[in-house]
């Protein structure tokens, strides 16, 4: 099996490289870097720099704006995305809502959402995660009541990530209570924010920030050619969806960018007449993290560069499984470099803490979620006993 990039690979790739130092303007990739970006002007700004050079929603089919790459050719340009502190297009988008209109959506529904979708002049997002129906989608509660050219949804969904920001909605509703498996009642709809009777509550986070959301419905009317595919068939197209959105929370490049900001910032920091990145422990924790890095790098290669069937790999559960964790053991590091600096989050210009340190906590703190979302880890160490290891 080749692992190595082959050389029209690795001429593409300087070719995204170039692009993404040319093309999107330098300030805002600092921002981005620093973790100080103008949310959301600077993902808005950058997806329409993207999507007008065709380079938006390369996974999407070719009618509707992708490129036709190989799976390989959409890692790298993802990656090198990560590291050139590019904003990566709404996931919502480009990953969840669109593939799944493009793949089981009338043509009438691609025709209507697709090109906003892509361009983000549409911002969605997400619906599926209840009060009691979390790592247990299928329990979900919400429903939605066919009534004439309409259904009548009632119901609840958490943890809407940047529902403040949304225009439209996609979700998942029961629509046949009586179906003898929980999971074949279930539909997918879309709905848009403002439609009467939908109400959206923050619920704040313990890193200070304000990103997820509550979403009500009470007697809310969705036009019924809002419908994605047919009705109680949104299980299969929540499953698709998922699938798509694990590939992609590796954020290999994320995970190195983070680390090399955690080198550069050691080797400034003097304990005992050395700097922290010569000490031997802590440097060995590097290099342990790296090395999983270039693991997963190389497990990634491998199923990128598989024949593709169109469906969701398997091996994208262990993507999410391990790239999370990586992820999270390098903002912990960050932290221990930051050590008490990294406590006065917010006080901006009123200590003498550079910012970076600020902001080791908060991140350390945010990205605990990554072990949750996408499908707890929990879910995807028993998906990889079942599918992959047939236990």
């Amino acid at each position: 099996m080749q692992l190595a990039l082959s050389e029209e690979d690795a001429a593409f790739r300087e070719e995204l490289r170039t692009f993404y130092r040319t093309e999107i303007p330098a300030d805002l990739r600092e921002r981005i870097q620093s973790g100080h970006g103008n949310f959301p002007e600077d993902m808005v700004t950058t997806q329409r720099i993207l999507n007008a050079k065709g380079l938006a929603v390369p996974n999407w089919p070719v009618e509707w704006g992708g490129k036709g790459w190989s799976p390989l050719r959409q890692q790298i340009w993802l990656d090198e995305m990560q590291l050139a502190g590019v904003p990566e297009p709404l996931a919502f988008n480009t990953k969840m809502v669109g593939p799944v209109i493009a793949q089981f959506g009338s043509q009438e529904l691609k025709e209507r959402f697709l090109p906003p979708t892509a361009n983000l002049d549409m911002w969605w997002c997400q619906g599926f995660s209840e009060p009691e129906a979390g790592s247990d989608l299928a329990s979900l509660r919400t429903t939605a009541v066919r009534d004439g050219d309409s259904y009548v949804v009632n119901g609840q969904k958490t943890w809407t990530t940047l529902g403040q920001h949304a225009d439209w909605i996609f979700f998942l509703a029961r629509t046949n209570p009586d179906a003898p498996k929980r999971q074949a009642g279930i539909s997918f709809l879309l709905a848009e924010m403002s439609t009467p009777g939908i109400t959206l509550r923050p619920i704040k986070l313990i890193d200070g920030g304000y990103e997820v959301n509550e979403v009500f419905f009470e007697d809310v009317r969705v036009p019924a050619d809002q419908l994605v595919g047919e009705e109680n068939q949104g299980w299969t197209y929540a499953k698709f969806l998922l699938g798509n959105e694990r590939s992609g929370i590796a954020r290999i490049g994320l995970t190195k960018l983070w680390l090399s900001q955690v080198k550069e910032h050691a080797a400034q920091i003097k304990v005992d007449g050395a700097t922290l990145l010569d000490d031997p422990l802590f440097a060995a924790r590097v290099a342990e993290i790296e090395n999983g890095v270039l693991a997963l790098e190389l497990t990634q290669l491998r199923v990128s560069g598989s024949d593709a069937d169109g469906k969701p790999n398997p091996a994208s559960s262990i993507l999410k499984l391990r790239g999370s964790q990586l992820q999270q053991a390098a903002t912990e590091l960050l932290v221990e470099v930051a050590g008490p600096d990294a406590l006065p989050f917010g006080a901006a210009d009123g200590v003498d803490v550079p910012a970076w340190a600020q902001d080791a906590a908060p991140r350390y703190l945010n990205y605990r979620k990554t072990s949750i979302y996408g499908g707890t880890n929990e879910v995807q160490r028993t998906i990889i006993a079942s599918t992959i290891l047939g236990l």
